[in-house]
């Protein structure tokens, strides 16, 4: 197989799968090293295909809205609360697909999360406190966004409801 059937492989993969794939996977299924899964998705991705990377692996941007509601929140908190918002959110069926920050220099700054689960704000919680990487919300005094994918709007309006009786919720002036 050469490199462009291979990069076709990948996309169809990924595109049949709907779900994550760590590029491990995509060598062993290949037969090929991670680092050449990495740079043929960095050349998918140049070529406009619309390729997610996430903690778990590679998914196609489509997979992870694909028939849910999605809302914005606007939120507010310490690094303490970190965890009780990302919890509050997935405990009520909310996936927290990204979170974005207005920084006074670059405009707009959106970070990758793709939260679904309790396991993986755990897996989130231990790679942030045990690396020396600061949260997006610290550029902003806790001020952020987070896209949030709900099965439908009442499960998403019941996460705003949470997040507001949690304090966490930013509240309107």
């Amino acid at each position: 197989m050469n490199a462009k059937e291979r990069r076709a492989e990948i996309l169809a993969a990924l595109r049949e799968r709907g779900e994550t794939m760590s590029a491990a996977a995509l060598a062993a299924r290949m037969r090929v090293s991670r680092q050449v899964i990495v740079g043929d998705i960095a050349l998918l991705r140049a070529q406009g295909n619309e390729i997610i990377a996430t903690a778990r692996g590679y998914v196609m941007a489509s997979s992870l809205t694909s028939g849910r509601y999605l809302g914005k929140v606007a939120c507010r908190h310490s690094f303490a609360d970190t965890e009780r918002e990302l919890a509050a959110i997935v405990a009520l069926g909310g996936e927290v697909v990204d979170v974005t920050v207005t920084h006074r220099l670059y405009g707009d700054m959106t970070g990758r999360l793709n939260i679904s689960t309790r396991e993986d704000v755990d897996a989130f919680m231990r790679n942030i406190r045990s690396s020396k990487e600061r949260l997006l919300s610290e550029l902003t005094d806790g001020v952020h966004l987070h896209t949030v994918a709900c099965r439908d709007r009442a499960v998403f309006e019941a996460v705003c409801k949470e997040l507001g009786r949690l304090g966490i919720l930013l509240p309107e002036l």
